[in-house]
């Protein structure tokens, strides 16, 4: 069985062929999308409905609730949830929401929604919570009336903790397999054992329909015109690799100096991530991890509260925790140095995309061969709107 390091030089040597030779990864054709899969509502509500409400997604990292009664509140999409890890040490997700009088318990814009209990408080009538979702108390009890308790505890979301990750599925009652749903890609990202990094900080940004974003994360097509400065000194454009692990990808970039692997024994090239080449993860629908040696940049794109809205979290993640208020404010400026880039480069152009969608209205975008993993993205979504109708899809066609 080829192990991971293995796989990496295979990429290795790939990446070098299309930079000696001028040319890229492709499929066998061109794929057309309609426009109108940027702009319909009712598709828009059925993405949400069959995708991002039934399928597993990356919530948080496991550093960010390392000790019992930590929690992170969120909300995705409007969806309040919270994120909690009980005094048995194991992670849970739940709606964020009281069962009396469906009062949110935690507010996710007060210190970044985060912080450590034993017990969560509803502040409208004092109901509390235990850190495992159990309804401890009802407040004056003798006066509400005959209840019982352990039908009122918060509704549990399905929730596994994997690799250094915490993922739910947003739909009550739905099985999940975090490590089916991940496949191949699993053993890629235990390798990189998130679960000892820091936890810097989050940042969120908004953008145009949320494929629009997810569309520039999966190909370097457009480095040369749109990152001259800021991308394009480290990675040619238009040189890429992809492999999927069912709808998740990961896609290698060369750097400009992979050429120097031919000084070095093939069974090293593996060893070379981030030195001679880069990886981008993406998980589907809406997780897309840049990793370097000094740091990690982690996007989940979410749709926002219209079609043509986006709400992106960017997470920045560290090896080590900073050891002065110095070498803090480094990791701040590395981290913002990465935002600024994807918001006023990035996603600052898919604003823009939007805006052309809109205006043209009618007819379709076109994916080259040499986009083979947008093609690949679009179909997945398709397969899952069909629910399941439609065949799961390969990555290259004839």
């Amino acid at each position: 069985m080829t192990t991971v390091r293995e796989a990496y030089g295979d990429v290795a040597e790939k990446l070098l062929h299309f930079v000696e030779t001028k040319t890229t990864d492709q499929t066998g054709s061109i794929m057309k999308v309609p426009v109108e899969a940027y702009l319909d509502a009712d598709r828009w509500q059925r993405e949400i409905d069959l995708i991002f409400k039934r399928l597993p997604l990356m919530l948080a990292f496991t550093i960010e609730l390392p000790e019992p009664g930590d929690y992170k509140a969120m909300a995705p999409m409007g969806i309040p949830i919270l994120v909690s890890r009980g005094q048995d040490g194991r992670a849970r997700a739940f709606l964020n929401v009281c069962r009396h009088r469906a009062m949110k318990l935690v507010d996710e814009q007060e210190n970044g929604g985060k912080g450590n209990c034993r017990a969560f408080s509803c502040p409208y009538h004092g109901w509390t919570y235990a850190s495992d979702g159990r309804l401890l108390g009802i407040a004056e009890a003798s006066t509400f009336g005959d209840v019982d308790k352990a039908t009122l505890n918060l509704t549990e979301l399905p929730c596994q903790e994997v690799a250094g990750m915490i993922f739910a599925i947003l739909t009550p009652g739905l099985p999940i397999d975090v490590p089916a749903f991940l496949g191949g890609m699993l053993e890629d990202l235990a390798a990189l054992k998130l679960e000892t990094w820091y936890f810097h900080k989050a940042r969120e940004m908004r953008g145009a329909n949320w494929k629009v974003a997810y569309d520039g994360y999966l190909e370097g097509y457009h480095f040369q015109a749109a990152h001259p400065e800021t991308v394009t000194p480290r990675t040619p454009s238009n040189r890429a690799n992809y492999e999927a692990f069912g709808p998740h990808i990961r896609l290698g970039y060369p750097q400009h100096g992979i050429v120097d692997l031919k000084d070095l024994p093939r069974d090293q090239w593996g060893d070379r991530e981030n030195l001679n080449y880069d990886f981008i993860r993406m998980l589907f629908p809406n997780f897309a991890m840049f990793l370097a040696p000094e740091m990690c940049q982690v996007a989940q794109l979410y749709p926002g509260d219209a079609p043509d809205r986006n709400v992106t979290v960017m997470n920045y993640i560290f090896p080590q925790a900073p050891a002065s208020e110095d070498e803090r404010k480094k990791l701040d400026e590395m981290s913002d140095f990465f935002f600024d880039v994807v918001e006023k480069e990035d996603y600052l152009m898919g604003m823009r995309v939007q805006q052309g969608l809109e205006a043209q209205a009618t007819g379709h975008v076109t994916f080259g061969r040499n986009e083979l993993g947008n093609q690949y993205f679009h179909r997945w979504i398709e397969h899952y709107l069909s629910q399941g109708t439609v065949p799961e899809p390969h990555l290259r066609s004839e």
